[in-house]
């Protein structure tokens, strides 16, 4: 019986076609995409769900989609649906990471011509039949110093097109190693110098902990005076409160935005402001954009349904169906050596050496590296998958190594992930025991025997009596559970590290308690994926 697939967003006739030329019974139905009641009464019916933005895959629906076997988003974003629902039913879910790459970096630059000539005002003021020549003086791209918040797939595009531009062009982003950046024409700087030296910033970061308000209240008073700002990348990057205040003092000149704290936008602080340019999230809305993944998300449906293949898949690898039982615990494992590899570094990776040692060796460590630099790069972007990691790796200059060898002691496998920056280089190993579960083996070169855990907090201290006592009484006053508790260290009176596996996340107060008693080096809130 032939695999059948709903469509409930507008997709075009081609990606239509595309289902059924390859025997896949298809309903294109847009009218169900706003309509919930409606799509979860037919769910049921479907092995693969199309989607854009207006479809909400909700657990509710997830739960009645009893034969759903993928969903997949024509576009990137998947905000729209529940992926821990799809991932706990076994469903997956695809979508387009690079289908609008250069659709958006576009847009940003019109934005960017936009506000520098003052074009939708002076467009507005000429249709209402004045002449006003002189009140809409412009300022010229060529020469002026572009800051580039972000210089992955979409900033790097628009760092070439401004560079066509005759821009100065310097970028801010901790994964870009200078290499990269002197290869792309870019200097790279840090961010207090980006802010000092822009004459425009146009932002192309995800919305993370860390890149929330990125452009804060404070960050925007160290600006250069006569900045212009554009964000199109996505809401919340900036204190839209604080930019409509520093635009009504004249200290930024003006503003081009196209994403917005709150979708969609029917009132926001920057609204009805002078050189204001504000579209509807317009980024990616392009014919060529819309068609390359309604295309794209029709062809990798297709592929999995009719022969499992697994591509741009948001909540598993890319793994045949032999593999994946074989693989699975091992995949988790990298993960989650890279994950934590990720979150100790705050420097751009030069690269990552990954070793396989005894029965691991034999697997497919392509899916395996690309699990391992996935985990790395989701603290920079939590959307990455990993298909589009090893991209976003390479597009980053960072090197990528792999070394295999047979059993070399205890253990009848391992896997174990070195990261090299200009500074350092750090090191996690793991295994996989009997009863399936990924546990980390060894930490810079200090054995440890740790159950990977949801939450979990890492310190290094000098071996001195009194540490064990410290942890425990510090995060029991205050109220945190802990699940287990691993010590290890290099020598008698050496280095020494904790790794414990707790309830819930430590809070910020409990940490600055703990930094407070001066017996540790370093102290790491870590969060895990964990199955």
């Amino acid at each position: 019986m032939a695999p059948k697939v709903l469509i409930s967003d507008k997709l075009s006739d081609a990606a239509v076609q595309i289902f059924k030329d390859r025997g896949i019974e298809v309903d294109f139905r847009p009218e169900l995409g706003k309509d919930k009641d409606a799509l979860l009464a037919v769910i049921g019916n479907y092995d693969g769900l199309a989607i854009r933005s207006a479809t909400k895959a909700t657990d509710k629906l997830i739960e009645a989609a009893t034969n759903l076997k993928v969903i997949g988003r024509a576009g990137i974003g998947v905000d729209n649906v529940d992926r821990e629902a799809a991932s706990k039913k076994g469903i997956i879910v695809m979508n387009t990471p690079f289908g609008n790459m250069i659709t958006t970096a576009e847009h940003a630059i019109a934005m960017m011509f936009a506000v520098a000539r003052q074009i939708p005002e002076a467009s507005a003021s000429t249709h209402a039949g004045k002449w006003e020549k002189s009140k809409f003086m412009g300022v010229e791209l060529t020469g002026k110093t572009l800051g580039v918040i972000g210089a992955g797939n979409i900033g790097g595009i628009v760092c070439d097109r401004a560079r066509g531009l005759k821009m100065k062009v310097i970028a801010f982003d901790p994964f870009l190693s200078e290499e990269k950046a002197d290869s792309m024409g870019v200097e790279k700087v840090e961010l207090e110098d980006l802010l000092k030296r822009a004459d425009f910033i146009t932002l192309h970061v995800p919305l993370t902990d860390s890149t929330r308000n990125i452009l804060s209240r404070e960050n925007l008073a160290k600006t250069k005076k006569g900045v212009r700002i554009i964000n199109c990348a996505r809401g919340g990057l900036v204190d839209e409160e604080a930019l409509a205040d520093a635009l009504k003092s004249g200290h930024v000149a003006g503003a081009a935005f196209d994403v917005f704290s709150e979708e969609p936008a029917v009132e926001n602080p920057l609204f009805n402001l002078p050189n204001v340019v504000c579209t509807p999230h317009l980024g990616a809305a392009t014919t060529e954009a819309q068609e390359n993944v309604a295309l794209q998300v029709a062809e990798q449906m297709a592929d999995y349904l009719l022969t499992g293949a697994v591509t741009n898949a948001l909540n598993m690898p890319s793994v045949t169906a032999e593999e994946a039982k074989v693989m699975g615990p091992w995949i988790e494992l990298a993960g989650h050596l890279g994950n934590f590899s990720g979150q100790m570094t705050d420097e751009p990776i030069k690269a990552i050496n990954v070793l396989y040692d005894g029965t691991v060796s034999s697997m497919n460590l392509a899916a395996l590296n690309c699990a391992v630099i996935a985990g790395i790069m989701k603290k920079a972007n939590p959307d990455v998958n990993m298909v589009s990691a090893p991209v976003i790796a390479k597009e980053r200059g960072i090197q990528i190594s792999t070394t295999k060898q047979e059993q070399s002691g205890a253990f009848e496998g391992y896997v174990k992930v070195t990261i090299v920056t200009d500074k350092r280089e750090r090191s996690v190993a793991g295994t996989v025991f009997s009863d399936g579960k990924p546990r980390f083996i060894q930490i810079k070169g200090i054995n440890v025997d740790a159950e990977i855990g949801a939450n979990m907090l890492y310190t290094t201290n000098e071996d001195v009596p009194g540490i064990i006592g410290t942890l425990g009484q510090t995060l029991g006053a205050n109220g945190v559970n802990i699940a287990n508790f691993t010590l290890g260290r290099a020598a008698r009176g050496g280095e020494a590290i904790a790794l414990l596996y707790v309830d819930e996340p430590v809070k910020t107060d409990v940490l600055d308690k703990l930094n407070a008693t001066g017996l540790f080096r370093q102290i790491k809130p870590l969060s895990f994926d964990v199955k």
